[in-house]
């Protein structure tokens, strides 16, 4: 789709890195190996070294005109697969990390450019001690935090037949609101608008300077009230504005690669809105750069 600002560099703040640790995890749960559970699912096996898959990645974002990507490392653990892909492509990928604080041990590994956290997965209240913890560790480090809120669905999950006990107790975007205050320089992202809980996350943006929205994934939960994505737009631009919103598709594995769809259905809701091209050049890319490297 061409539109006034097609040439704006592209830069993705939600991706999966579904590395082969991943499919090795999924198949220590179902008895299987990585290759069964890859066939069942219908997906690639990625090779063993982590490089390999962030070169299937290059590849893919080249093809699709994407500058760049944020990579999640997306069991607890993994953070030396996004470290390598970031190594090798400096220039492409930024390192993110789901860290479950609750581990011993966890902390925010060096390199990192976000660590993310999944209270409804793993079942803790956002404000938990060892949370505490790890927000100085990124405060010192200069990381950003991605705190998933609202909804969690993991279709692989569900697929493989394993049991998905998610706790949406821990799921309020308000949870953050003493969080993000107590840590003004910790740069916290929310995505998919929070994931069902969209007013929540409106009102702490809104008291919350340091909070930013990320718009991935294709934002399913707008089902749950009376809203379109052109509105959802409308709103997060009126509330966070321009310089708080971060474009991503919540794009995983291959085949599929990169989600397209979720860049057109986007892109046209900020056409109909009239987003100008400055503004298009910070939501598509230029506001992760600027989280993400701290200018």
């Amino acid at each position: 789709m061409q539109t006034p600002w097609s040439d704006c560099a592209v830069a993705d703040a939600h991706t999966h890195f579904f590395s082969r640790r991943f499919f090795d995890a999924l198949a220590s749960e179902t008895g299987q190996d990585a290759a069964a559970v890859a066939a069942t699912l219908g997906w690639e096996l990625p090779p063993e070294d982590p490089t390999g898959l962030a070169e299937r990645w290059v590849a893919e974002l080249d093809a699709q005109g994407v500058a760049r990507a944020a990579l999640i490392a997306s069991i607890p653990g993994d953070e030396a697969s996004v470290l390598a892909a970031k190594a090798a492509f400096p220039d492409r990928f930024y390192a993110y990390a789901m860290v479950n604080p609750l581990r011993e041990g966890a902390k925010v590994e060096r390199g990192l450019n976000a660590i993310c956290l999944f209270p409804a997965m793993h079942l803790y209240p956002v404000q938990d001690a060892r949370v505490e913890a790890l927000l100085e560790q990124a405060a010192a480090q200069h990381c950003a935090v991605f705190v998933h809120c609202g909804v969690l669905t993991v279709g692989v999950r569900k697929k493989l037949g394993l049991p998905c006990r998610f706790d949406m107790r821990f799921s309020n975007p308000l949870d953050l609101h003493a969080v993000a205050q107590r840590h003004p320089g910790v740069r916290f992202i929310v995505p998919s608008f929070g994931a069902g809980c969209f007013r929540e996350a409106l009102m702490l943006a809104d008291l919350c300077p340091n909070v930013y929205l990320d718009t991935s994934s294709s934002n399913s939960w707008m089902r749950y009230e009376e809203l379109n994505l052109t509105t959802v737009f409308r709103r997060a631009l009126e509330v966070a504005g321009p310089r708080r919103l971060l474009f991503g598709t919540d794009s995983s594995f291959f085949p599929r690669g990169w989600i397209d769809a979720v860049f057109q259905v986007e892109t046209r809701a900020l056409l109909e809105l009239g987003v100008t091209v400055d503004d298009a050049r910070l939501i598509l890319g230029e506001n992760l750069a600027r989280v993400l490297e701290g200018a």
